[in-house]
């Protein structure tokens, strides 16, 4: 347990510190960010706020995992790698739009091939992983569900769905770093709680592991708390793609890693709620010429409606927490 409380102060120093340096860094390089003219008119104040934020995340992640979480990396690593890939893809995002000065970065075919590309190396990866799949965990009974070869496809939905609904989450000021914030500490909550039974079954490997990703996501806690310095309402920083990709790719590793992916809906369904009203919206508005919300994803819905943004954001996290908590009852 030290471990874990360590990782997550490190996380959150590491940010802390890198973010008086970072921003004016980013404001001097002018990578600034460009809103969307069809999106909230309100948010049109918050163009030239500098972008590319998530490189503080992800160096918080780096340091926090890292420096407690050696003795199992055969988990670890490739976490760690997955949510560097996937930041990497939102920085090329994020540095068209800002050369380019426009909201639109990397063309869509572009995000999907390197998308689904991740994807399936992951999914391979924890299908031929013996302490991994084809087996998930079924919430609540105790039992497990043996999905064969068709693991892989399921997988690469997973994080396929994770990163982009991630993605699509960040729109408000701390709306994105809040509730992955929340989602991680439950999750090294989890990994802390499988660590202990694995090493009381006399599986100590598999136990070292499992610890090693419950520092993993004490570090993603940390460093979305101290990113949260900078970018809770008025932002000083926002994220961008390189932060929501990489957050998004670290909380798909966590769910897949568990072997818990039926509770990812459940504890993330603040990130499932941004894709679905997309789905919707756009189903909607091909098949019938008739919008369901004011805007999608669901979050400027409400903002439209005229709940203040820092309400909206405050409700996302109680919703979440609430729901992981809930789903932490599968554990004890």
């Amino acid at each position: 347990m030290q471990q874990i409380i360590l990782a997550v102060l490190l996380g959150f120093l590491i940010t802390l510190v890198l973010g008086p340096l970072v921003i004016p860094m980013l404001k001097r390089l002018k990578f600034g960010q460009t809103e969307r003219d069809d999106g909230p008119q309100s948010h049109l104040v918050k163009s030239g706020t500098p972008t590319m934020g998530g490189l503080m995340i992800m160096a918080g992640i780096l340091a926090g995992t890292l420096t407690f979480s050696m003795s199992g990396m055969e988990f670890v690593l490739p976490a760690l790698l997955t949510t560097f890939a996937f930041g990497l893809v939102g920085f090329l995002d994020d540095f068209i739009k800002v050369r380019r000065k426009r909201s639109l970065g990397l063309r869509a075919y572009q995000k999907i091939i390197a998308q689904i590309g991740i994807a399936f190396i992951v999914a391979l990866y924890a299908y031929n992983n013996p302490y991994i799949g084809p087996r998930v965990f079924l919430p609540f009974s105790g039992k497990e569900w043996d999905m064969g070869i068709w693991y892989i496809p399921f997988v690469m939905f997973v994080v396929i769905a994770t990163v982009n609904s991630v993605n699509l989450t960040d729109g408000l000021d701390g709306l994105a770093s809040g509730v992955t914030m929340i989602y991680a500490l439950a999750m090294a909550l989890i990994f802390t709680l499988m660590s202990v039974a694995a090493a009381g079954d006399g599986n100590v490997y598999y136990g070292a592991n499992l610890n090693g990703m419950a520092v993993f996501a004490a570090a993603t806690t940390g460093a979305c708390l101290g990113f949260l310095r900078f970018n809770s309402y008025p932002a000083r920083v926002f994220m961008g793609d390189t932060g929501s990709m990489a957050l998004g790719g670290a909380v798909a590793m966590m769910a897949i890693f568990s072997r818990a992916v039926f509770l990812l809906p459940i504890m993330g369904a603040c990130f499932v709620a941004s894709s679905v009203s997309v789905i919707l919206q756009v189903g909607s508005y091909k098949l019938r010429k008739k919008r369901i919300f004011k805007m999608a994803p669901l979050h400027h819905h409400f903002e439209l409606l005229g709940v203040p943004e820092v309400k909206i954001v405050t409700m996302y996290m109680i919703v979440t927490a609430v729901l992981c908590l809930l789903c932490l009852l599968a554990y004890v």
